[in-house]
């Protein structure tokens, strides 16, 4: 299979007609947005920016809010931390959840508290967490958690990870897609597949190696994944680094969607269905239009998939 076309059983797709398209709106594009009041169909924002009960920030979100439907992301829940959930934080996402009533609320299957020298910490990252039963459970658990808090479906988004746990010998270790379908059966939680976190491991998972084709990985993921678990998609850019450790690919949403990322991209709408779609973009941040201009794209290439499959 060539890596534009679709996928066997599209026809699975549990969701049909127009896609909506949404963008990243971060604070360099605040005033042009609410002065331009471009054709989107929603805007998504980090939960973090706008904790508290006032403030600048929280008034600018409001207005937005009167214009747009709001998707609400988080970085900081850590969902996958043994030491547990901080109560500040999901009290924090708890009312901001009421107070703005967003489409979706999401977050990572990563960690970043932990207990050093006896002291809960906080990375400040999204740390990845190993694909093993027990971090299943705690997982799990803490997404139970937040739905409960919430009281509606959360979306768990895959990570883009540089390096990788060993899990150890006699435990149950679990490929990656296992580890999120048995998350997204046992909580009733959706999943926000990042497709470019999903090229950027395979990139990096593929170096040295001539045999490996990091498309044909990342569709096999996406066969994996089962379509009614998926609430919704990130598409991004990547950068490639090069200094004295080797080479890596980092995940920097800090340009435009590549080429491959748009072919799984259009992959992933095919088996998937017409899933919210978001353009993210939070490094060297261009100019408005840039990123209108990478909505219009994820528009038109989900007008081709649907035309491509229409009877």
């Amino acid at each position: 299979m060539c890596s534009s076309a679709v996928p066997t059983g599209v026809h699975r797709a549990v969701r049909s007609g127009p896609v909506d398209v949404g963008i990243g709106w971060r604070q360099p594009h605040y005033a042009a947005l609410l002065e331009q009041l471009p054709a989107l169909d929603f805007l998504e924002v980090h939960s973090e920016n706008f904790f508290g009960a006032g403030g600048a920030s929280l008034a600018v979100l409001e207005r937005g809010r009167a214009h747009y439907p709001v998707s609400l992301h988080g970085v900081g829940l850590s969902l996958g931390s043994a030491t547990g959930l901080d109560p500040w934080h999901l009290d924090q996402l708890a009312y901001l959840v009421e107070r703005i009533e967003p489409v979706r609320v999401s977050d990572h299957a990563s960690f970043a508290r932990g207990v050093f020298q006896g002291q809960v910490v906080h990375a400040s990252d999204l740390l990845p967490i190993p694909f093993s039963t027990d971090a299943l459970d705690v997982l799990c658990n803490n997404v139970d958690l937040v739905q409960n808090r919430l009281e509606r479906r959360f979306l768990v988004e895959n990570l883009s990870a540089y390096i990788t746990w060993q899990v150890p010998a006699g435990a149950d270790a679990l490929a990656e897609t296992e580890f999120l379908g048995a998350l997204a059966r046992r909580t009733g939680c959706g999943l926000l597949v990042d497709v470019n976190n999903i090229y950027v491991n395979a990139l990096n998972a593929a170096k040295g190696d001539a045999c490996t084709d990091p498309e044909a990985a990342c569709r096999t993921w996406l066969d994996a994944i089962a379509p009614e678990a998926v609430g919704e998609l990130h598409l991004a850019g990547h950068c490639h680094v090069h200094d004295a450790h080797g080479d890596i690919v980092i995940d920097d949403h800090g340009s435009r969607v590549c080429d491959a990322v748009w072919r799984l991209y259009r992959y992933a709408i095919a088996r998937f269905g017409a899933v919210p779609t978001l353009i993210e973009w939070d490094t060297d941040v261009p100019a408005l239009d840039v990123l209108l201009d990478e909505a219009a794209h994820a528009r038109r290439v989900c007008d081709s998939v649907k035309s491509e499959l229409s009877p």
